[in-house]
């Protein structure tokens, strides 16, 4: 009987231990611990690798508890930072719901690429793959050899895993313009001068970099699909700019509007040829859905907003109004 008894008690002692451990912080000498799993790494390396990782505790009663709880096989690869305090019970917990330690890059509406290769640049914890490619490799390597990266990768913000590569963000950031795109296209109205979904990404960003103020981007999309559809130069300042590159001193001159190269609407007819930033999801529904207007020509009015004109006198007549004081 004394033997039945014994057994009992240590069963309930081990019973007691264990629930004890379970729910006891496990010594991380006060630091965070940086863990890596990959796919395919079993209980025990799991185990292991929290023990590599800084953890004071047993590997082999950290493998049992994963197999007791029949979650073992639940738990997930990933780049987890474990905080001070965590206990086994709670360490299981993360593993099994994968809670990955995130991080955030954002990519801004109007940002031209060289800006949001700086953005990818300065992430923390973000795997630099992109930084000693050309343009041309990297777009290889995301899929769409010979397509500029101009303007194809949606602003928005992007969170990510310790350790994700840049390749990752960006391709995430350019399946999604490619949807916001097509939903774009697919809702344009019969007034839009567009006649392809590229023609709306690069219009789109014009938009993007003329508006001042959110509630004129119809309209400054009407004045430019008026023009396309006459004939007319769109003559926008932003494309001149972006055409010149390093070389702008943020001094637009008459000499940069007069001297021909690609992206210059002022010497050549119709849209440049590529994107001249990220445009949202506002200028891309502006680019294919323009106020019904008789504006081609448009100012700005020095507070954000534009003055749009249907004739030019009554455009040179806003220009002394708002640019020149008179």
């Amino acid at each position: 009987m004394r033997w039945l008894i014994s057994l009992v008690v240590l069963g309930v002692t081990s019973f007691i231990a264990v629930n004890v451990w379970l729910h006891a912080p496990m010594d991380t000498r006060q630091a965070t611990l940086d863990l890596s799993i990959e796919p395919g790494t079993s209980a025990k390396g799991i185990a292991q690798a929290v023990q590599d990782a800084g953890a004071q505790t047993s590997s082999t009663l950290l493998f049992s508890w994963f197999r007791l709880s029949g979650q073992s096989r639940l738990m997930r690869a990933g780049s987890y930072e474990i905080p001070p305090g965590t206990t086994p019970k709670r360490l299981l917990s993360i593993l099994v719901r994968g809670e990955e330690s995130l991080r955030n890059v954002t990519l801004v509406e109007g940002w031209n690429w060289r800006q949001v290769r700086q953005a990818l640049a300065k992430s923390e914890n973000l795997k630099p793959d992109s930084q000693s490619l050309s343009d041309e490799a990297l777009m290889a390597q995301l899929g769409r050899p010979s397509v500029s990266p101009e303007g194809r990768f949606y602003p928005d913000t992007y969170s990510y895993a310790k350790g994700t590569s840049d390749l990752t963000v960006l391709k995430r950031a350019m399946i999604a313009m490619d949807k916001h795109l097509q939903q774009a296209w697919q809702s344009r109205s019969a007034n839009a001068a567009l006649k392809s979904p590229e023609e709306v990404l690069i219009l789109a960003s014009i938009v993007e970099k003329e508006t001042g103020k959110a509630q004129d981007r119809p309209e400054i999309s009407g004045v430019f699909n008026n023009r396309l559809r006459i004939g007319m130069r769109l003559q926008t300042d932003p494309t001149v700019i972006y055409g010149l590159g390093d070389a702008f001193d943020g001094n637009l001159r008459r000499v940069h509007l007069t001297t021909d190269n690609p992206w210059n609407t002022y010497t050549r007819s119709g849209l440049p040829p590529t994107p001249i930033a990220m445009p949202g999801k506002a200028s891309l529904l502006a680019a294919v859905q323009p106020a019904k207007t008789q504006a081609i020509y448009f100012v700005a009015k020095g507070d954000g907003s534009s003055h749009f004109s249907a004739t030019l006198d009554e455009h040179n007549r806003a220009v002394n109004r708002y640019q020149r004081g008179q």
